[in-house]
């Protein structure tokens, strides 16, 4: 009888490790939790508690962010309060140009594909999600809606960030 409950058991956590994976690129959620650092070409994970601005971000339907372009001071630590104003799913990934059009093939050629990291919002139409990032290095960085058809459609932005 103890290796059926142990059965259960390992079933159980499998569930919700596959509703948590389900809902990666699905759902959305104010503050993600658990969130692994990650230092990039274009920054760091941010520190919540260390946040100096608050940049509001507006997705559409019309393929377009609002504000399209942002400017930063090198250092700063920014909470994107990322909203989808639209009807369909919408995400904003942070990068550099490169980066973003190399992750737009790969979601071309696997649109279901899974995956959460610190610098991209899911947002679900008429929800809202959080990015927090510290600007490490001054340039130029972008942002982008990487959901197939999206990028290509111009729901890009622009981060300049000053030194």
């Amino acid at each position: 009888m103890k290796p059926m409950k142990n059965g259960f058991r390992w079933l159980a956590v499998a569930a919700m490790f596959a509703a948590d994976a389900a809902l990666a690129h699905g759902d959305s959620h104010s503050v993600k939790k658990n969130v692994e650092m990650k230092s990039t070409e274009f920054g760091e994970t941010g520190d919540p508690r260390k946040a100096t601005r608050t940049v509001n971000v507006d997705m559409r339907d019309t393929m377009r962010f609002t504000p399209a372009e942002i400017s930063l001071k090198r250092g700063e630590t920014v909470r994107f309060v990322v909203t989808n104003s639209g009807k369909q799913m919408h995400e904003m990934v942070l990068g550099t140009m490169k980066e973003l059009n190399e992750h737009a093939a790969l979601m071309r050629k696997h649109p279901g594909m899974e995956h959460e990291e610190p610098y991209i919002a899911h947002v679900q139409p008429g929800k809202k999600a959080e990015i927090v990032w510290r600007f490490t290095k001054p340039g130029e960085f972008h942002f982008g809606c990487l959901i197939p058809g999206h990028f290509e459609a111009g729901m890009i932005g622009k981060i300049r960030v000053a030194q």
